[in-house]
């Protein structure tokens, strides 16, 4: 098998500006974009490395009625607060990480935990994106690491 076995699945509410943001920003790359008949995306693979992402624009009924964008449920379904879930992105070193962290603050993204050495090894940051969701970027590789 090539790739990660385990691929995060996400819904935005402008599922194409988002999938630009997460390319410009965050490094990813158009793997499979199907956009649908209301301008919105049916599904989309970004790659970074080995990992994947897959994405598309909410819907109601089917898998929308399980998953929404982030702050969907929440009082007033604003941007910004909890999320259930944050994808990891290994970067390959900390240079990496450090030139993400400078694209992700020349976008205006929130800086929600600051860019800092971790004891467990590299540097993290933690954003959000522009619909809200949370993205943590880091050097630390837990499959080099050896399970530390």
């Amino acid at each position: 098998m090539t790739g990660s076995a385990v691929i995060p699945t996400l819904t935005y509410r402008d599922a194409p500006a988002m999938i630009d943001w997460l390319c410009e920003v965050l490094g990813f790359a158009r793997h499979a974009v199907f956009p649908d008949e209301g301008g919105g995306i049916a599904h989309a693979e970004l790659t970074l490395g080995a990992g994947m992402v897959m994405l598309g624009s909410h819907r109601e009924g089917g898998f929308g009625d399980l998953q929404g964008p982030p702050g969907e449920g929440r009082e007033g379904g604003g941007i910004g607060g909890r999320v259930g879930g944050s994808p990891y992105l290994v970067l390959p070193d900390d240079a990496a990480v450090e030139a993400v962290h400078a694209r992700a603050v020349a976008a205006g993204a929130e800086i929600v935990l600051p860019l800092e050495a971790k004891g467990y090894g590299g540097l993290a940051v933690t954003i959000r994106d522009p619909e809200g969701g949370l993205w943590n970027l880091g050097a630390y590789d837990p499959w080099a690491a050896g399970g530390r």
